[in-house]
């Protein structure tokens, strides 16, 4: 059921922050208090149109873990920056196909039958937000492309959230113009963004 508009609690998202190392968590816990999570995330939904109450996942980890995960679900064994992990079956977004991801309904029949296999439909009741799915940001490579690109850690923290969420409602930089409106959309995004 969509909502008019989003409501000021939503969306409503759970931070994990699991770096392997005490004195990072201490860091990432210290930063993450001085920055409005909720709000760029709100403010990037609002960008690309979605009004419905949501929830999702961020987790900060190590570059071991998140390599982990990279090698398991992209086969491409290195750390990346950023992973996202969609519940939906379909982008939630209308934007050109060469912006966003396939749903199923564009995967070949084979693809899909071993997808619908792999996991059973959820469906959100109602009355509960919808749950978009977590993102995943590794802290080692925040700080590195932050040194590399001379901005603060805290931006580049926000410009990845940004990307993860875009991808979460179906946003997908496999193409030149898919990478290219996804990097417009964070920028402006955090063009907006007080302090």
């Amino acid at each position: 059921m969509l909502q008019p508009e989003m409501e000021a609690r939503e969306p409503l998202i759970e931070i994990y922050v699991n770096t392997e190392g005490e004195a990072a968590n201490a860091e990432i816990e210290q930063l993450l208090e001085t920055l409005d999570i909720e709000q760029t995330v709100r403010r990037t939904l609002q960008t690309v149109h979605v009004a419905q109450p949501v929830t999702l996942t961020l987790v900060i980890s190590s570059d071991a873990e998140i390599q982990t995960l990279n090698n398991q679900y992209r086969q491409q064994n290195k750390p990346t920056d950023v992973l996202s992990f969609p519940l939906l079956d379909e982008p939630l977004v209308e934007a050109p196909a060469e912006w966003l991801w396939q749903g199923p309904e564009e995967q070949d029949e084979e693809s899909e039958a071993r997808a619908e296999e792999a996991r059973p439909a959820f469906v959100t009741p109602d009355e509960l937000a919808l749950n978009l799915g977590d993102i995943m940001i590794s802290w080692p490579t925040v700080q590195r492309q932050a040194r590399e690109a001379g901005h603060e850690v805290a931006y580049e923290l926000l410009f990845l959230l940004c990307h993860g969420v875009l991808h979460l409602v179906g946003y997908d930089d496999q193409t030149e113009a898919g990478y290219t409106e996804m990097v417009r959309l964070q920028k402006a995004i955090l063009s907006e963004r007080k302090g």
